[in-house]
């Protein structure tokens, strides 16, 4: 008797873990018609969105050579680029504070929020959170928990 449940528990264990990676590849189908929707809608190339992303998450910036370097282009084309983010608004140039010679690009308060709205593009933001039923909240942050301690236990493993 004791198999048959544990059988009967696999069963339903595999049904659940089906229908949430269903519903999980819906969702990111949704995701990715609404991040592409916001891509286009920019002004910006995407060898500019990469650069912008760089500033974006790096605190003191870049350096129009370092980018440069990283993105195995001339100085030439990445000030060119750098010119365009600046003209947009998304990005700045400032004097290094210890090296006067050398000018820190970084993102502005504009090119932070663009990158911001890409993220937007997910299946959790509040305002579907906000709307969900007490229940059903409830259940999904015990989902997300769940799943979460069981990423910081893979990562413990290495």
């Amino acid at each position: 008797m004791r198999h048959e449940v544990t059988e009967q528990g696999e069963h339903e264990r595999e049904r659940i873990v089906h229908e949430i990676q269903t519903l999980n590849g819906a969702m990111e189908d949704s995701v990715l018609n609404a991040l592409f929707q916001h891509l286009l809608s920019m002004d910006l190339t995407i060898q500019q969105l990469r650069v912008l992303i760089i500033l974006v998450t790096t605190e003191e910036g870049a350096t129009g050579r370092s980018l440069s370097t990283s993105f195995g282009v001339s100085m030439a084309s990445m000030s060119g680029l750098l010119d365009r983010l600046v003209a947009q608004g998304v990005a700045a140039r400032s004097p290094d504070p210890h090296d006067q010679r050398v000018r820190r690009v970084r993102a502005t308060p504009l090119g932070t929020s663009v990158v911001q709205r890409l993220m937007v593009a997910r299946p959790f933001r509040d305002d579907i959170l906000m709307n969900l039923r007490m229940e059903d909240l409830r259940a999904l942050e015990q989902g997300f928990r769940a799943v979460s301690e069981q990423i910081s236990l893979m990562e413990e493993r290495g």
